[in-house]
């Protein structure tokens, strides 16, 4: 652990990287059962899922901050060194919140044993990176199923996750919305096809949605027994509603009252920079982050319509190398907008752009592409290290 701090601090003070990654990976490699060591005698939540595990992470710990100190990788760094260096950070903390990347949940559930592992949604991503989804859902399953004390919080409305989910001692389902369903049409079981009516799906298989607990309607959360909770958040769009609902069912699950967690849900007005908005000289500028296409269509559905955009594309390690899902996101949206395109994989995003006849126009630099626009306000979305490089570099990012 004192090898990892230091490692952390090194690379901090150097100014390579903010130390989350590679401290965890130091303490790893000289301890390989550190992260069991370290979730040892606390009460550790996972939350996991394709898109929102840095928001719901978020949430929970506000919630579970009324309880007592918490432990969490609030800046994103959701893989095994990631976790491993937010135990590290509070070794006392008797709770943990901790975003655990998809493909990783098994390994860290087994570590740690959570009590509760909160499963937002489950929809396609890099290839290179992730794999398909359907064997992200293969695997999860698998894993849960051995998790004999854990509570899984699931999102009843996605059926990737309710397979995925099914498999659980114990589970607590939300009705949060379906989100996406472009991988929903065909039943991750058996394949055939799966039938939906408003919000309710079923297979022929005998895979079907579980009758909620926790249903999300507008902006209010109706809970088990039958009361109603206003959630009035302050970060935009239903998918935001979507990851409150299921951060209330979780918290709730661990002793936080219903509208106690509300309350601090409210406290809540950007996730690492995302959704702040930010002053450089004539602009006013918006902060967006989006990093596969369900992310995308939630982030287009709430950009202002009379403001310009500037999408920034990178394709780095982190952000996944294959860019093919541009082509799944409905970028038609932006017809008739000012658009500016930038980032290390711009001249992608413009063919892209191209077939969906949005007129734009291209500029390599991100801050200079903002500088170009007519003074005003600007949505500026960008994917995950595009998105990292330019909180660095916007004052007050």
């Amino acid at each position: 652990m004192a090898a990892g701090r230091l490692t952390a601090w090194l690379s901090r003070s150097s100014g390579l990287g903010r130390g989350g990654m590679i401290g965890g990976r130091v303490t790893l490699a000289l301890d390989p059962l550190a992260l069991r060591r370290l979730g040892r005698e606390r009460t550790v939540v996972l939350v996991t899922g394709t898109n929102g595990k840095t928001t719901t992470s978020l949430m929970l710990t506000r919630a579970l901050e009324t309880l007592a100190e918490v432990a969490a990788n609030s800046d994103g760094a959701n893989m095994p060194d990631g976790v491993l260096a937010a135990l590290t950070a509070r070794p006392g903390a008797p709770y943990a919140v901790l975003e655990v990347d998809e493909t990783y949940v098994p390994w860290v559930a087994d570590q740690v044993r959570p009590a509760v592992l909160v499963l937002l949604n489950l929809s396609r991503d890099q290839l290179d990176r992730v794999g398909e989804v359907r064997a992200v859902e293969r695997e999860l399953r698998a894993a849960i199923a051995g998790l004999t004390g854990t509570v899984v919080v699931a999102n009843c409305d996605d059926v990737l996750v309710t397979s995925a989910a099914s498999a659980a001692a114990k589970a607590v389902w939300v009705s949060a919305g379906p989100r996406w369903t472009g991988d929903s049409t065909a039943c991750p079981r058996c394949e055939g096809r799966v039938e939906t009516r408003e919000r309710h799906w079923e297979c022929g298989c005998g895979l079907t949605r579980p009758e909620p607990g926790w249903t999300l309607d507008g902006d209010l959360v109706r809970t088990p027994g039958g009361r109603q909770v206003d959630l009035d958040l302050r970060l935009p769009g239903e998918v935001n509603r979507a990851n409150a609902a299921l951060a209330l069912a979780a918290a709730h699950r661990l002793g936080v009252p219903p509208h106690t967690a509300a309350a601090r849900l409210r406290t809540i007005t950007d996730i690492g920079g995302r959704y702040r908005t930010i002053r450089r000289s004539r602009h006013s500028v918006r902060l967006m982050l989006a990093k596969n296409p369900a992310g995308w269509v939630e982030t287009l559905r709430v950009l202002d319509e009379d403001t310009p955009v500037v999408v920034a594309v990178n394709a780095q390690e982190a952000d996944g190398r294959d860019l093919s899902w541009l082509w799944d996101v409905h970028f038609e949206r932006l017809r008739g907008r000012q658009v500016v395109v930038t980032g290390q994989r711009g001249a992608d995003l413009s063919v892209r752009l191209r077939y969906a006849e949005v007129a734009h126009w291209a500029e390599p630099d991100p801050v200079t592409a903002i500088d170009a626009l007519p003074p005003g306000a600007v949505e500026l979305v960008a994917n995950y290290t595009a998105f990292r490089e330019l909180v660095g570099r916007l004052p007050g990012g």
